[in-house]
């Protein structure tokens, strides 16, 4: 089964005053919400079942998609209204929704991108490993990912900070890649019972750090564009992002 969550919780403060009335999944971009581009890009690369988490004003999220009876897919909700649970947690909250043993492709609620889904998935499908979809492009926040000569994850760092996050100590040595991450990724199966040993709320990335000791957690770096709809004044570059999709 072709399974995905499409992050949608976010508070989306960098998108004010916008988010002080609707959540940042319904901000329109190109006449349409940010989370039916998703849907639709995902119904079109042949994903059926779909979980979306909801926090920020959920219930105008869940209302919308039962007024378009839920694009003919089966969409299920998970509910973060109590608490904000972080991409790790959300995740962790939101597993017993999916087949336990299919992989699952998460995506970003505000990545508008032209990667194609279909090869993304392909890839970690056929790899048998989790898959980060990572750019080209320079991270406006000095956060990159490390990864070795397989392509295989071994840390993180901000150059701004000169921070390094990694469980191993010699991660910049290892590193031959460096490249920020894209906001989708396919996690496979076997990953999901570690997250039991994690508490309610902790990001994704930090859990990726740790397991990619013992567990190989791949780089899908390809040929595509994205747009980071984070803030108000990428609004308009994302209009004119979709225009040429």
């Amino acid at each position: 089964m072709k399974q995905a969550m499409v992050f949608a919780a976010g508070l989306g403060t960098r998108l004010k005053p916008l988010t002080d009335t609707m959540p940042k999944a319904l901000v329109p971009v190109g006449g349409r919400p940010l989370i039916e581009h998703v849907l639709l890009r995902l119904k079109a690369a042949g994903f059926e079942r779909i979980v979306v988490n909801v926090h920020h004003f959920g219930q105008q999220i869940i209302d919308f998609l039962d007024a378009n009876s839920n694009f003919g897919l089966d969409i299920r909700i998970s509910d973060e209204r109590a608490e904000l649970l972080e991409t790790g947690g959300g995740i962790k909250k939101a597993y017993p929704l999916f087949d336990a043993d299919s992989p699952v492709l998460i995506h970003n609620v505000d990545i508008l991108s032209n990667l194609s889904l279909e090869a993304l998935w392909d890839e970690a499908v056929s790899q048998q490993t989790t898959t980060l979809a990572i750019s080209r492009r320079e991270s406006a926040s000095g956060r990159y990912l490390l990864f070795d000569a397989q392509q295989r994850l071994v840390g993180w760092t901000n150059t701004r900070t000169e921070e390094v996050r990694s469980p191993f100590d010699d991660a910049l040595q290892r590193a031959t890649l460096k490249a920020p991450f894209a906001g989708i990724h396919v996690i496979h199966p076997t990953l999901f019972p570690l997250m039991d040993a994690w508490p309610e709320r902790f990001s994704i990335i930090d859990f990726y750090l740790s397991a990619c000791r013992d567990h190989t957690i791949n780089a899908y770096m390809a040929d595509f564009s994205l747009i980071d709809v984070g803030k108000l004044d990428s609004l308009a570059q994302a209009e004119a992002f979709l225009e040429t999709c």
